[in-house]
C-alpha cells in the first residue's frame, strides 16, 4: 500500500510478524476502555480492527466513540490473557506515542454501531452512513462490488459489449407505473425514468450491436416489497441471432458461476430444470416455485366430480398429500386452518389415512365410500398420510391458495433446506391473461415477446392458449431474471397490443422509435435481465433488498436521510410550468 501521512497500514493487516515496527493507523474509535490509568481503544477502518494502548489520558480528552483519529506507535505483543483469536490482529496492539484527532469530537450516536440490528429500520436508514460502519452492511457493500466486478468480467469474456442507455426517456406502457420528470424547456411534457432498458436494447440489436450488456438501474413507481424497491439494478443483456435455448444457456452460466463463487450453499447443477408455466401453476401453485420444498399439488377435480359436498361442487379441487404427519396434535392442524383463513380462504379440509384403512378428518363425513377409495388410490396415500383440500370455483384462485398452503406446510414441517440454492427455468408463459378487475386481457409477461406460432397465433379463438417464448429464472421461490425472444413482426406486435386495448395508432405513437427502426431491417434477438439485488439477497440470506443496497429508501418509499420526496419552491414550479393541486380541492 502507498504510504501517506494518514497511515502506513490498515487496521486489519498487522500481525505478530510486524512486532517492533513503528506504524501509523487512522480510523474510527470503536470502543474506549479505561483500565485504571491505562486506556485501550479499538480503532476501526474498512479493513478491520486494531487495539491501541494509551498511557496518557490527555490524548483522549476530546475523543469519543466514532471520532476519527490518527495513531502513531509501535507494534507490540499482547499479554497472553488478552489475545483475541477472533481477530486477525488479535495477537498484537499498538503502543501509542502520538494521537491526532482528524475530525471534530463525534457527538452522541442515535444508535450503537454494534447493536444496529436491534434498531428500527427507519432510524438505521435515516443514518445510513452510520449503519454502513457495521461489519454486516460493510460486508454487503463489498460483496456487491465483488459480484459486479465478476459479472462484468464474465460478460466481457463472453463477447458482450457494454453500452449505457439513457436514464431520461419516454413513458411507455410496460406494466408498472413510471416515474416522470417534468421538462423545463418543453413545458407540459415529461420524461420518464426507465422501468427497464427494453426499447433501447432492441434498438441496439437493430444497430448491429451483436451482444450487449449493462448494469442497468430500473425505476418503478410501485409499492415497495421485500424483493423490490423503487430503484433496483439488473444485469441487462440482449443478443442477436439467438434462440431461446441460446439465451438460457448464457443465463445458466451466469447464475451458476456467480452463486458457486460467492455462496457456500449447494447450487443446483446445470442444466437447470425447465418447467412450463402451466406445470408450475398446477404442481406448485405459482410461477416462482421453491423447489427445495418436495410437496407437490395434485388435482382431485375428476376424482371428486360427483361430490355432493357443496364447497367442492362445480369447483377446481386441489390436494396436497403429506406423509407421516397424521399423529400430529389437533393444535398443529388448527394452525393450518387459521393460516388458511388469514389468506382469505373460507376454510381448508383435510383427512388422515388410519392404520385400519379408514379416513379420519373434518370432511370425511362428506365423502362417499367410492370417493374415499379413489382418493387413497389415486393419490397414493399411506398410513398416517394427511390430504389437504383446497377448492375454488376459479382455477387461478385454487392454484394460488394451494401454492400458499404448500409454502406454509413446507415451512411448518421444516422440510426446506436452507443450505441449498435450487434454480429452475419457467418457460412457455401464456402471452395474455384475463384480469378480473379490469375485465380485459393483459400481457402476462413482456409485450414484446414472440408468440410460439408467430402472427397466426393471434387468430386462435382462445387467446389464453397463445404461448410465447418467455422465460424466468427462479431460485428458492424468487424470480431472479426475466427474458424473452423478441417479436420483430410489426403486424404481430400491433395485434398483440390491440388485444390488451391499444389501437394501432396508439401503439405506433407510443413505440414510434421501435416501429420505425424495425422497418429498416432487424435481426432476430432475445435477452434477459438477472436481478443483481436479488442475487445478493440470496447469497447473504438477507430478508429484503434494502440490506444489500448502499442508500435504499424505506419500505414506505421515503428517504429520510436525503429528505425525499421533497417539496419544490414556487420558483421551481413556475419554471417547470407546474401547478400543485391541493388535496382539499378534490373534496
Amino acid at each position: 500500500m502507498k504510504i501517506n501521512k494518514y497511515r502506513t497500514n490498515t487496521c486489519g493487516e498487522l500481525t505478530i510478524n510486524d512486532l517492533e515496527k513503528t506504524v501509523v493507523l487512522s480510523g474510527f474509535v470503536a470502543t474506549i476502555r479505561d483500565h485504571g490509568g491505562v486506556m485501550f481503544i479499538d480503532l476501526r477502518d474498512s479493513f478491520g480492527v486494531t487495539q491501541v494502548v494509551i498511557h496518557d489520558e490527555e490524548m483522549l480528552k476530546n475523543v469519543s466513540k466514532e471520532t476519527v483519529i490518527k495513531v502513531t506507535g509501535k507494534v507490540i505483543r499482547r499479554d497472553e490473557e488478552t489475545i483475541n483469536p477472533k481477530l486477525p490482529t488479535g495477537e498484537i496492539e499498538i503502543l501509542c506515542d502520538d494521537l491526532e484527532i482528524l475530525s471534530s469530537k463525534a457527538q452522541a450516536l442515535p444508535f450503537e454501531i454494534d447493536t444496529h440490528q436491534e434498531i428500527n429500520e427507519d432510524v438505521r436508514l435515516k443514518y445510513r452512513y452510520l449503519d454502513m460502519r457495521t461489519k454486516k452492511i460493510k460486508d454487503n457493500i463489498k460483496l456487491r462490488s465483488d459480484v459486479l466486478h465478476y459479472m462484468r468480467n464474465k460478460m466481457y469474456d463472453l463477447g458482450f459489449t457494454e453500452v449505457q442507455t439513457p436514464i431520461l426517456t419516454a413513458s411507455s406502457p410496460e406494466g408498472a407505473r413510471d416515474f416522470v420528470v417534468p421538462s423545463r424547456k418543453f413545458k407540459g411534457k415529461f420524461y420518464a425514468l426507465p422501468q427497464a432498458p427494453q426499447i433501447y436494447k432492441e434498438l441496439l440489436m437493430v444497430g448491429g450491436v451483436d451482444k450487449y450488456f449493462q448494469v442497468a438501474p430500473c425505476f418503478r413507481d410501485e409499492d415497495s416489497r421485500k424483493d423490490r424497491t423503487l430503484e433496483f439494478y439488473q444485469l441487462d443483456l440482449e443478443m442477436s441471432y439467438v434462440t431461446e435455448e441460446d439465451v438460457l444457456e448464457i443465463g445458466e452460466e451466469i447464475f451458476y458461476d456467480v452463486f458457486t463463487k460467492f455462496s457456500d450453499k449447494k447450487v443446483s447443477p446445470r442444466p437447470f430444470r425447465r418447467i412450463s408455466y402451466k406445470d408450475a401453476m398446477d404442481n406448485y401453485g405459482t410461477d416462482k416455485p421453491d423447489l427445495r420444498n418436495p410437496l407437490i399439488i395434485k388435482d382431485a377435480s375428476k376424482t371428486l366430480s360427483e361430490t355432493t359436498f357443496n364447497p367442492f361442487k362445480n369447483s377446481v379441487i386441489k390436494v396436497i398429500v403429506v406423509d407421516d404427519i397424521g399423529t400430529k396434535p389437533n393444535s398443529w392442524f388448527n394452525e393450518i386452518v387459521d393460516y388458511a383463513s388469514s389468506i382469505g380462504m373460507p376454510g381448508i379440509g383435510y383427512v388422515t389415512l388410519m392404520e385400519d384403512g379408514s379416513l379420519k378428518g373434518p370432511i370425511d363425513k362428506f365423502l362417499s365410500d367410492k370417493e374415499r377409495k379413489a382418493l387413497i388410490e389415486d393419490f397414493n396415500m399411506k398410513t398416517n398420510s394427511v390430504m389437504f383440500f383446497i377448492a375454488n370455483k376459479k382455477l387461478a384462485v385454487a392454484r394460488r391458495f394451494a401454492g400458499l398452503i404448500r409454502d406454509e406446510l413446507g415451512s411448518k414441517l421444516n422440510i426446506i433446506d436452507p443450505n441449498k440454492l435450487e434454480l429452475c427455468i419457467i418457460n412457455d408463459f401464456p402471452m395474455f391473461e384475463y384480469d378480473d378487475k379490469t375485465k380485459k386481457y393483459e400481457f402476462c409477461h413482456n409485450p414484446f415477446s414472440l408468440p410460439h406460432d408467430g402472427i397466426k397465433s393471434y387468430e386462435q379463438e382462445n387467446i389464453e392458449d397463445i404461448l410465447a417464448y418467455q422465460y424466468d429464472f427462479v431460485c428458492n421461490g424468487n424470480e431472479m431474471a426475466s427474458g424473452a425472444i423478441r417479436n420483430t413482426d410489426l403486424e404481430s406486435l400491433t395485434k398483440g397490443f390491440e388485444i390488451v386495448g391499444y389501437s394501432k395508432e396508439e401503439v405506433e405513437k407510443r413505440f414510434s422509435s421501435l416501429f420505425t427502426a424495425f422497418k429498416y431491417g432487424v435481426p432476430p434477438h432475445g435477452g434477459m435481465a438477472p436481478g443483481i439485488d436479488r442475487i445478493l439477497m440470496l447469497i447473504k440470506d438477507e430478508p429484503n433488498l434494502r440490506e444489500v443496497q448502499a442508500f435504499p429508501v424505506s419500505s414506505s418509499g421515503m428517504d429520510q436521510m436525503m429528505g425525499s420526496p421533497s417539496i419544490l419552491d414556487d420558483e421551481q414550479l413556475e419554471e417547470l410550468g407546474i401547478e400543485i393541486v391541493k388535496e382539499d380541492q378534490y373534496e
